[in-house]
């Protein structure tokens, strides 16, 4: 029987020519290599390696608040030269038009230790300065938040940070920054987009370049460390014990100058993952909030019979704590580290406005209507957080916290660590530690338990369809009370338009999104218990807080799955 001829895959029209224009431009031997790989592998009837190169190629990555953030590879739907090349030259010309930067106006480069980062800083710098403008290039890798400083510091007109934050090793990413040391938001993205999709009609060698760039060193790390040192003040630290982990990221060298600058002792570090390393070999999702990301460091703290564990995720910008608490070693939600911090802030009479986003807990809230604080709820993102007047705390239960917006007015773990290893000292010092600081806070504002859910796709239409179930049939009723249902896409939202349903009840809260950066749909919970019934018996208090955290996630996710 003669054999049958492989099928060659189908291809949508138009594809090999795109591929063969993108690899004539692209300087990169790696993602060169990378596409001629995957055509001979098309050639020879492999289906897979159709489906990638034709994702890799459906579209340009689109440039929002948030930059740009996807895996690395060849292709407008990737991270690669080709797009950052791109993307700087629109960001470039949104400065000197509707940014208004003159001529030799300063913008900050900087970049984390992932693959391609130092490439594609590098290829921003020239290009900024094939503009005309003036690039200061860090000369190694270095922690977002020291970027975020430096913007402001420097007097740049704009930052650019090369990082993927917490993503997973293959991914990279461009985060940007405006002249007053803030992200952007609407409509700012949807210009700058608008610039580069203009570019991308040019072939990327007749993009102008310059070699006009000015190298950036340790004076600006220095500088930042030297600032967050002021935070500790005269306490007396002497006598803490800490673990530190970078998660293979680029936090240590930021940390080290601030223990130096700061006269704090010395950390034990996890040796495994203090180093930068692209590939992250110990941690698969190198996020300090996923299951077991933390076990290194909690560890070698248990070991050595440290007060806390701290993390820092890969570009330093998020972090995360464990403790001792009822005996056991436990990693704190990002919530409930908000609130020791924000607590903390109220104590000590930090001028300005709280804030916290739309999904973190309400209990920042109620204490700062307590201490008769302003407050005000944002939609998510330090984008909107370190927009916020006369901002005197602000954090995200993802782990982010503005603890200091008079220097960086975005997340920064470096700085959100100065304050609780000072905090952990002074409760030490006292005779008390985080634990029973949590312990007050329930017992004076009643406990405020939550939780996140998230549901991972594989196609991004799955969210949509989930969203479109969920507001077709939104419950009216979550742990037998009745809830009020806000679409925060609709202008009756006190918040600006998002897409979001939020469900909120006398002790419970629960807002559905979309992830802004991974293909997930996230669901966060709150449920309060009054503080009366946490003084008589906590215990109790926290377990009906949790039972009903579980309850929440049945009913919310039982609307989020197709019909039978």
């Amino acid at each position: 029987m003669p054999k049958k001829t492989p099928q060659k895959p189908s291809l949508p029209p138009g594809l090999l020519a795109h591929t063969k224009a993108w690899a004539a431009q692209d300087s990169d031997p790696d993602t060169r290599a990378e596409l001629k790989a995957q055509l001979a592998a098309v050639r020879a009837g492999d289906t897979d390696a159709a489906a990638l190169l034709a994702d890799e190629f459906a579209g340009p990555l689109t440039f929002g608040t948030a930059g740009l953030r996807a895996a690395l590879g060849p292709g407008p739907n990737r991270m690669n030269r080709v797009v950052v090349a791109r993307a700087a030259t629109g960001f470039a010309d949104w400065l000197l038009t509707e940014g208004k930067a003159k001529a030799g106006a300063k913008v900050l480069i900087g970049f984390d230790a992932r693959h391609k980062s130092d490439l594609f800083a590098r290829d921003t710098a020239e290009i900024m300065a094939g503009a005309g403008l003036r690039p200061l290039l860090m000369d190694k890798p270095v922690a977002t938040p020291v970027i975020a400083f430096g913007v402001t510091d420097l007097g740049c007109v704009a930052g650019v940070q090369v990082t993927a934050s917490h993503n997973p090793a293959a991914d990279n990413g461009y985060k940007v920054y405006l002249g007053d040391g803030s992200q952007i938001i609407p409509p700012v993205d949807t210009q700058i987009a608008d610039l580069i999709a203009a570019r991308s009609l040019s072939p990327v060698a007749e993009l102008p370049r310059g070699t006009k760039i000015t190298p950036v060193g340790d004076g600006l790390i220095t500088a930042y460390a030297t600032r967050v040192a002021g935070l500790i003040g005269d306490t007396d630290t002497s006598s803490l014990i800490w673990a530190y982990t970078a998660m293979h990221g680029v936090g240590a060298e930021t940390m080290r100058r601030l223990v130096t600058l700061a006269a704090l002792p010395t950390p034990v570090m996890v040796d495994a993952q203090i180093n930068p390393d692209p590939d992250f070999p110990t941690v698969p999702f190198p996020n300090p909030e996923e299951p077991g990301a933390m076990d290194l460091v909690i560890g070698l703290a248990a070991a050595r019979g440290a007060d806390v564990a701290v993390a820092t995720d890969p570009d330093a910008d998020r972090l995360a704590i464990a403790a001792p608490i009822d005996g056991v070693w436990r990693r704190l939600s990002g919530d409930q580290l908000g609130a020791l911090l924000g607590d903390d802030a109220i104590r000590r009479g930090v001028p300005g406005t709280f804030a916290a986003s739309v999904v973190s807990s309400t209990l920042l809230s109620t204490m700062a209507a307590a201490a008769n604080r302003d407050y005000e709820c944002t939609l998510t993102g330090f984008k909107w957080i370190g927009r916020v007047p006369n901002l005197a705390f602000g954090y995200e239960e993802a782990i982010g916290y503005c603890c200091y917006p008079g220097a960086v007015r975005d997340k920064d773990g470096i700085s959100a660590c100065a304050i609780v290893l000072r905090l952990i000292a002074e409760l030490k010092a006292q005779g008390h530690t985080i634990a029973t600081r949590l312990t007050e806070i329930d017992k004076t504002f009643g406990v405020h338990d939550t939780a996140q859910r998230s549901v991972r796709v594989d196609d991004l239409s799955q969210i949509t369809d989930m969203m479109t179930r969920l507001r077709a049939d939104p419950p009216t009723e979550l742990a037998n009370e009745p809830v009020t249902v806000t679409d925060l896409l609709t202008p009756d939202s006190d918040l600006p338009p998002t897409d979001g349903v939020m469900f909120a009840g006398a002790s419970v809260q629960v807002v559905v999104r979309p992830s802004g950066t991974e293909p997930k749909l996230k669901c966060y919970f709150e449920a309060r218990r009054p503080p009366e019934e946490a003084r008589r018996n906590l215990v109790a208090s926290r377990a009906a807080a949790a039972a009903t955290l579980d309850q929440l996630w049945g009913a919310i996710s039982s609307r989020l799955s197709p019909p039978a």
